[in-house]
């Protein structure tokens, strides 16, 4: 049980009529870790959700979380997970503390312990100040807060996290950054769709690329902007320096054509390995006696990545965001 992983799906398949929205998807996540599922409309992120936290079931294939069947152990899974989808399901018309004991006595916990860990989540995501409020006075930030104090309720060691930024203003969202990094930090596995590439940069340990239902790249964000390529060194040589000098020191390095801007003396080499050759780079500059304003190795962002595996701009889920929140999973057991 140790060395499994948190969560693993092998081969899923499922199909909406005539459209094919799983062909095959393989998912893995080691626990207290996020895994970043990454796709273009239609990809099927949503859909593997719904699946790996027991709310549809898949056509074909095997998927376990937390050490649980999702199709064969589904009843006694649903107190292990907790699901956040993209827009807050909370209550507007009960107070913030309101929503989180029913959710607790959903669960089934008593009325004492529900209190109690209802207080509790809104000390920690900051909401005790506005406990008794009703939640139609909450900002978005706050609600979205208070959707993921919700899905905490029973300490899932399995969190999903369905595009649980979209719509938040930059402050809101790194503050949520904060939270998660936090919640793995404490143990949590967390399961995170996102359109914003910089989130899956910032928090995922592992990225999972999903295009017409399946993984078309997979690994760390380093090792996708490996594969894809487009290293480059930017070097602005100093005034005084030889922009010919210069260029024949770069060239040994260059997997192919050199840019010169020279009104900037700006030179632009792409590269393999850059982070290898640096010290390299700097040595035979310096030994040419070419002096630099400015030099730096730039690597291929996220947002590059996706587009060349998938042709097309991270958007939002626009066809494939319907996921259920965390209040059904509740219901089920109730």
């Amino acid at each position: 049980m140790a060395n499994r992983p948190a969560i693993f799906a092998e081969g899923l398949y499922k199909r909406y009529g005539k459209t094919q929205a799983l062909a095959g998807l393989d998912l893995q996540a080691e626990a207290a870790t996020v895994l970043a599922v990454l796709g273009p409309n239609g990809a099927g992120k949503t859909t593997a959700v719904r699946i790996l936290t027991t709310l549809l079931r898949p056509d074909a294939g095997h998927a376990e979380v937390a050490g649980l069947d999702v199709v064969k152990q589904a009843d006694q899974l649903r107190a292990r997970i907790g699901l956040a989808g993209q827009y807050a399901a909370v209550d507007e018309n009960l107070t913030g503390f309101e929503n989180l004991e029913m959710v607790g006595r959903l669960y089934h916990l008593a009325g004492r312990v529900a209190r109690q860990r209802a207080n509790e989540l809104l000390a920690r995501f900051d909401l005790a100040d506005a406990a008794k409020r009703t939640v139609k006075t909450y900002s978005g930030g706050m609600r979205r807060r208070l959707d993921l104090a919700a899905s905490l309720v029973m300490t899932p060691p399995v969190l999903f996290l369905d595009e649980p930024t979209t719509g938040l203003d930059p402050r809101s969202r790194l503050g949520m950054w904060d939270i998660i990094s936090g919640l793995v930090s404490d143990g949590t596995t967390v399961l995170l769709t996102t359109q914003y590439l910089e989130e899956a940069d910032q928090l995922a340990h592992s990225i999972a690329v999903v295009d017409h239902g399946r993984v078309i790249a997979s690994g760390t964000a380093d090792e996708l902007k490996q594969q894809v390529g487009g290293e480059r060194f930017e070097i602005t040589v100093a005034r005084g320096g030889d922009l010919t000098d210069a260029m024949n020191a770069l060239r040994p390095y260059s997997v192919g054509e050199i840019q010169l801007e020279a009104e900037r003396r700006h030179i632009i080499v792409p590269v393999v390995n850059g982070a290898h050759q640096l010290a390299a780079v700097v040595r035979d500059l310096d030994t040419a006696h070419v002096p630099l304003e400015d030099l730096a190795l730039r690597r291929p962002t996220l947002d590059e990545v996706f587009l060349t595996l998938t042709g097309q701009p991270a958007t939002s889920d626009a066809t494939d965001n319907a996921a259920p929140d965390a209040r059904p999973l509740a219901r089920s057991n109730a």
